[in-house]
């Protein structure tokens, strides 16, 4: 480099940190120290895949084979599989032309805003929200609108909010169940959410890679009501595969091709290995073993919400799904970055401050403002939860 020489930078690469990942490399570092960490931080499963997973991948490894590229948009016979997991679940034929498998979901959400967005396009999404989409859509140029969703609305969207917009949105992105919330948007409010986004000529974009972890309430799927948007899946959540870095996209036939051609040049394609083992996810044998996991996520969820009222919170909403709990405490602190970093210091407990969801804006104050809640994640075990809440409540 040459000496004095600055080095180009662009906006868009001026995004705000995912705090969640920041409080992470922070924890580890306490840990490679020799603190005795307990995580309630990050959106993962502490259980590995299923066995059938295992198995398929070890018969792949064992096989001699390559392993080579995929097609962009995955192995057909995954495809096929996923398509078939739409007629079993929600009763919807997909066509696995529309099915794009993708390097997490967050590779497929990457390539949907590409293929759908310019720069300067409106994309509404809501607040709280999840982080990286936020900042994914800011990096590539669209023009992101957060509208507040309080726990009068279960932090989802509604009609009445849709229609206060002055414009409609090229965009709308809605996740249920809900990362940071746990909340599900009941069958019939997303129906009518899709039927505005057609008549206004908005791209709806459906998070549903918690799909499978819900407590009772039903978890339905933006392709039961219109073929018209987009439904993104994961591998990482219910299947417990989150370091193989598989997801996959539903997408309107409009947009399939772009999307093939957007991964084929982002990715060339999804690691094979991952596909081959995902295929055996959808299997009966996996799913009793899945379905146990959620069962602990559950438990894991009443033992956060019988177990909050020790640190003084009464403030939240009771999750339907997903594996979180968000509560409020304001109580507590007006800053939970600060404060999560304190208790990171001084706990060794990692939580997600709220400002990675719903970050303050200058001269205005929302209900809604991340400064005042925190994530708690119920993903990994009762044992541990039970002892990182016995050091909050003896540090509070």
């Amino acid at each position: 480099m040459i000496e004095g020489m600055s080095v180009r930078k662009s906006r868009r690469g001026e995004v705000e940190p995912f705090y969640a990942m920041e409080l992470m490399k922070f924890a580890n570092i306490k840990s490679a120290e020799g603190a005795d960490v307990i995580s309630l931080c990050l959106g993962q499963p502490s259980d590995g895949a299923p066995a059938p997973v295992l198995e398929a991948a070890a018969r792949a490894l064992a096989s001699g084979s390559a392993l080579g590229y995929t097609d962009a948009s995955g192995l057909p016979e995954l495809r096929e599989q996923i398509a078939s997991h739409y007629l079993a679940y929600y009763g919807v034929e997909v066509d696995p032309e529309r099915v794009q498998v993708t390097t997490g979901s967050s590779a497929g959400f990457t390539a949907v805003i590409l293929a759908a967005f310019d720069a300067g396009d409106e994309v509404v999404m809501t607040r709280p929200g999840y982080p990286a989409y936020r900042n994914v859509l800011a990096a590539h140029g669209c023009h992101v609108i957060e509208i507040d969703c309080g726990p009068e609305s279960g932090f989802q969207p509604t009609i009445e909010m849709l229609e206060a917009l002055p414009v409609a949105p090229a965009g709308l992105v809605v996740a249920s169940p809900s990362n940071p919330t746990g909340t599900i948007i009941a069958p019939e409010q997303l129906a009518a959410i899709a039927a505005w986004c057609e008549d206004h000529g908005t791209l709806l974009i459906s998070d549903e890679i918690y799909h499978g972890i819900s407590f009772g309430a039903p978890t339905a799927s933006v392709l039961q009501s219109s073929q018209n948007h987009v439904a993104v899946g994961s591998f990482s959540k219910y299947y417990c595969m989150t370091g193989w870095r598989i997801g996959w996209l539903i997408v309107p036939d409009e947009l399939a091709r772009r999307v093939e051609l957007l991964l084929g040049n982002l990715n060339l394609s999804t690691p094979t290995l991952s596909q081959i083992a995902a295929i055996e996810a959808f299997s009966a044998e996996a799913k009793p073993e899945l379905d146990a996991h959620v069962a602990k996520y559950r438990r894991n969820r009443d033992l956060v919400l019988d177990r909050l009222p020790d640190l003084g919170v009464t403030g939240f909403v009771v999750p339907d799904g997903a594996f979180y709990v968000y509560p409020d405490i304001s109580h507590l602190t007006d800053d939970s970055l600060a404060w999560c970093l304190k208790v990171l210091d001084e706990t060794a407990v990692p939580l997600t401050p709220g400002i990675d969801f719903a970050p303050v804006i200058a001269g205005r104050t929302s209900t809604t403002d991340g400064s005042r809640f925190i994530r708690i994640s119920t993903a990994g075990a009762s044992e541990e939860i039970e002892e990182a809440f016995d050091r909050l409540v003896a540090w509070v």
